[in-house]
């Protein structure tokens, strides 16, 4: 049984399908595997934040990752990155 994604690990999920190219609120919501009333707080959220920016295409709106956003990704990318070897070398101790 795999466990629970923290809101942490949902709000990346959520910047690195941006960043992917998908830009359709719905195709987020899908590929995140996320229903649309929480998927649409944490897109109002992000863009509030000025991680993503949100335009009006026609009658539809589509998602962009800002370089604030990559920013983000980056950094929790190497944070991680950090752990995990953390982890490994701690492994190995035992």
């Amino acid at each position: 049984m795999t466990r629970k994604r923290s809101r942490l690990q949902i709000y990346l999920d959520v910047l690195k399908v941006i960043a992917s190219g998908v830009h359709k609120p719905t195709r987020i919501m899908y590929k995140c595997n996320l229903s649309w009333v929480p998927l649409k707080e944490i897109l109002d959220s992000l863009v509030n934040r000025g991680l993503i920016s949100v335009r009006k295409v026609g009658k539809r709106r589509v998602y962009e990752i800002t370089e604030k956003g990559w920013n983000v990704i980056r950094y929790f990318d190497r944070a991680f990155e950090a752990i995990e070897i953390e982890r490994r070398i701690y492994a190995k101790a035992k």
